[in-house]
C-alpha cells in the first residue's frame, strides 16, 4: 500500500542475506559454462575461481568449460555462441565494470544486461548475470574477493538451482 508519503507501507528491506547453499536433487552430472571478461581480471579471476569452487562444491562430478573475452561489452557474444553449442544446462556470466566520470560504463552495464536477458529468454537457458557495475575498488573488493557478499559463489549457487529446477517445468 502506497502511503500519504509516497513510500510503500509493509514491505521489507532488501536483504543483505547471502542466500544458501543449495541441495542436490538428481544424480546426473551437469556442464555449466562460466564466460569472464579479461578487463579488471583480478577482480574477475576471484569471481570465477569462487564460481568454480562453490559449483565443485554443490556437485563433485561437474564439468565447467571456462571461456574468456576481451572485456564485459563482449560477454554476451560469447554466451550466445556458447548457448549455440546446445551442451551445458546454465551460464555463468562474470565481469567488473568501474564506473567512471562519463556514462560510459553504465551504457555498457545495460547493454549487457538487457542481452544477457535476451539470450536466456531465446535459448531457454539460466544465463546468470554476475557482470557487476561498482563505484570503486572497494565495492569490487567487497563483491569479488570477499567472502560475506560474494558474487561469484552468489552466481554459481542461483545457476546450480536454475539448471536443477528449469527441468521440471519445460
Amino acid at each position: 500500500m502506497v502511503a500519504a508519503s509516497g513510500k510503500i507501507d509493509n514491505i521489507a528491506p532488501m536483504s543483505n542475506a547471502f542466500p544458501p547453499r543449495p541441495r542436490k536433487v538428481g544424480s546426473s552430472p551437469t556442464s555449466y559454462a562460466i564466460v569472464a571478461s579479461k578487463f579488471n581480471q583480478p577482480y574477475v579471476q576471484a569471481l570465477v575461481d569462487n564460481a568454480h569452487n562453490e559449483l565443485n562444491a554443490l556437485e563433485p562430478d561437474v564439468h565447467i568449460v571456462l571461456v574468456w573475452t576481451p572485456g564485459s561489452f563482449e560477454i554476451p557474444l560469447f554466451v550466445q555462441a556458447t548457448a549455440d553449442l546446445n551442451r551445458f544446462q546454465a551460464i555463468i556470466a562474470l565481469g567488473l565494470i568501474l564506473e567512471g566520470e562519463t556514462d560510459h560504463a553504465r551504457l555498457i552495464a545495460e547493454a549487457v544486461t538487457r542481452s544477457l536477458l535476451d539470450i536466456s529468454l531465446k535459448y531457454k537457458l539460466p544465463v546468470i548475470h554476475g557482470v557487476l557495475l561498482v563505484k570503486d575498488a572497494a565495492q569490487a573488493q567487497a563483491r569479488c574477493v570477499g567472502t560475506e557478499h560474494n558474487r561469484g559463489i552468489e552466481a554459481a549457487r542461483a545457476a546450480f538451482s536454475a539448471a536443477h529446477k528449469l527441468p521440471e517445468i519445460v
